[in-house]
């Protein structure tokens, strides 16, 4: 979905498209050459996963105004108050539905926070 796609080494697809509905896999605090941002540094690494969200929902024809679901996957739970004001400053009402789970580690012991998306489709954008 984006190119050049920083997740192409893991071997993944940075979402799909099945009907109207846009599935978009775990996006993590990596920048575009794949290298994690912000170690030991929740605040940047947060940014960057929602900064990564919406660039590869856009790149699916979606936005972060159109996600229906998200399941954010933290290392430390004590981060959730910090998430609660991350989705109010990223999401829009009426907010998505939302699970947040604490892992012991993501795919790098440096990595901190991970959120997976469903979103809906822009229509308008189809037809442009």
């Amino acid at each position: 979905m984006v190119n050049p796609d920083p997740y192409e080494p893991f071997r993944l697809a940075q979402g799909y498209r099945v009907g109207e509905l846009l599935f978009i896999s775990g996006q993590a605090a990596i920048d575009a050459n794949g290298q994690i941002v912000g170690v030991g540094d929740f605040d940047r690494q947060a940014e960057q996963v929602f900064r990564n969200l919406d660039r590869v929902l856009r790149a699916g024809g979606s936005s972060l105004a159109k996600v229906v679901k998200v399941t954010i996957f933290l290392t430390d739970i004590s981060n959730f108050d910090k998430i609660v004001e991350l989705r109010g400053r990223w999401f829009t009402a009426p907010y998505p539905a939302d699970t947040i789970v604490e892992v012991r580690s993501l795919y790098s012991p440096d990595a901190m926070i991970e959120i997976e998306a469903v979103a809906v489709v822009d229509a308008a954008a189809e037809r442009e």
